[in-house]
């Protein structure tokens, strides 16, 4: 008999069974969108259970891209929000929109690389690696010891007074 060509999505158009190629990217499209918001919802949880006072936080998470929302009550919470929710696997970017109730000084920010120390990154930034318990504690929370850093991990560096 030979070969037949057959448009391959018109069975499930004709017979009502299978899906076709438009409702499978639908589909996928309305669980990754269920995943994002999840995922949004464990970061809100997570940034209440470290105490960081945000009012009227929002969290809205597209693909790799988060988008954060919300009055933090000085800048160094708004600056761990955007380390808690940039340092969560799958957040590429964050677009921080949070306005700041106290202003102060913005500190800068170091990406850990494979063999960085805290005391490490206090001489660069510092000239003195003995003030790397200044960087652990404007990292807590997120820090719990200051020998747990790893590679690709954004760490807050605060300006010293």
């Amino acid at each position: 008999m030979g070969l037949f060509s057959f448009i391959k999505d018109a069975g499930a158009k004709i017979f009502g069974i299978g899906t076709t190629t438009e409702e499978d990217a639908a589909e996928a499209a309305a669980e990754a969108l269920k995943l994002e918001k999840a995922a949004a919802e464990k970061l809100k949880e997570t940034i209440v259970d470290l105490q960081l006072q945000v009012e009227n936080l929002d969290i809205f998470i597209d693909d790799d891209i988060a988008i954060i929302k919300g009055l933090a009550y000085d800048q160094a919470t708004k600056e761990k929000v955007v380390l808690v929710v940039g340092n969560s696997k799958g957040i590429a970017i964050v677009d921080d929109q949070m306005e700041v109730e106290e202003t102060e000084p913005e500190a800068q920010f170091h990406t850990v690389i494979s063999g960085d120390t805290l005391g490490k990154i206090a001489k660069e930034f510092y000239n003195d690696a003995m003030k790397y318990p200044v960087i652990f504690e404007a990292n807590k929370p997120m820090l719990s010891d200051p020998d747990k850093i790893y590679p690709g991990q954004l760490l807050r560096i605060p300006v010293l007074d």
